[in-house]
């Protein structure tokens, strides 16, 4: 990892290059559209990290609002994504750094539990684990069983099982799962 690296809360001024980073990450502009919507929905908590280095963002990760529909009540829960590095800086341990860290930085929030849709060979390392063996349930049949993850957080005990539900802004932007690229 780069010495000199900052992680922090995004700022206000950060938002242009944290869209051209989410952008230059992913290859096109589906995911920032997303995140710009994120933003004004009921799903944003203001969870949203940067990693600064030589005063320029090179990273971004973002926790937003979902929920598990346990058998007993609607839980709070958070959703890592995305989780962007700039391509000049990809495999430096960056995005490693930058969940590491944002992590501490939530400190003692509520939710007990974090899902993602990721690769498992990189998310594991991070204390995610594959969702289903623990009684949850994908929001969606696109999403690759082991791409499903959860981490549990410090937050509130007990056992939570249920299907994680996504707030709408994901599906109008049909970000949940993959997509067939032939139809």
């Amino acid at each position: 990892m780069s010495s000199g690296l900052v992680i922090r809360l995004e700022e206000p001024d950060d938002q242009p290059a944290v869209r051209s980073v989410v952008a230059a990450a992913f290859g096109d502009d589906a995911l920032p559209a997303l995140l710009d919507d994120l933003r004004g929905s009921a799903a944003w908590l203001g969870l949203s990290f940067v990693a600064v280095l030589d005063d320029e963002v090179i990273g971004h990760v973002a926790y937003s609002r979902a929920w598990v529909d346990d058998p007993t009540e609607l839980v709070d829960v958070l959703v890592l994504s995305p989780l962007s590095i700039r391509p000049d800086h990809k495999s430096r341990g960056i995005g490693t750094a930058l969940v590491v860290e944002s992590l501490e930085q939530l400190g003692g929030r509520d939710e007990p539990l974090l899902f993602l849709e990721g690769d498992p060979g990189f998310y594991s390392r991070l204390g995610f684990v594959p969702a289903e063996p623990l009684g949850f349930r994908s929001p969606s049949v696109r999403i690759p069983s082991r791409a499903f993850q959860v981490r549990p957080l410090p937050g509130r005990p007990g056992r939570v099982t249920g299907a994680l539900v996504y707030p709408d802004v994901w599906w109008r932007h049909d970000a949940v799962g993959l997509r067939s690229s032939d139809g």
